[in-house]
């Protein structure tokens, strides 16, 4: 069983994303990764240009929530799409980068348009030895 990677999930009319890795943090990156995947073909995405995003929630779920909707926004506002994720968990904190490049609808034939992820199916969880990381989001 691979330690690290991404997944998609159907749930009705919305996705489910997952990721999962050896610590939180590996999940939490692999959780982006997989909602990317569903704007585009990740290995397609370059990744030229780096934004920091951070976030505070006491509750690790509602951090996963919250991390994945700031990369929504920083992809909406900056109208670009990510290939690369690194985040540091401490205490409730999140510090992360996304490393992307602007959007080009030729090249990457985005698929569908996230409009957030929400707390359906939201889980947090450690099994066979890596964390799990999920929740639908909202397409």
């Amino acid at each position: 069983m691979k330690q690290s990677g991404w997944e998609h999930f159907d749930h009705q009319a919305d996705i489910g994303i997952r990721g999962f890795g050896g610590t939180t943090a590996e999940a939490f990156e692999q959780c982006a990764l997989s909602m990317m995947a569903l704007v585009t073909d990740p290995s397609q995405i370059g990744t030229g240009y780096m934004i920091d995003i951070s976030c505070k929630e006491s509750d690790p779920e509602l951090l996963l929530v919250d991390w994945l909707n700031k990369v929504i926004f920083e992809m909406v506002t900056r109208k670009m799409i990510f290939g690369r994720f690194e985040v540091s968990l401490k205490e409730g904190s999140l510090s992360g980068k996304a490393w992307g490049e602007p959007i080009n609808v030729r090249r990457h034939q985005p698929a569908v348009e996230i409009k957030g992820a929400t707390y359906t199916e939201l889980a947090l969880y450690q099994s066979a030895g890596r964390w799990i990381a999920q929740c639908v989001v909202d397409i």
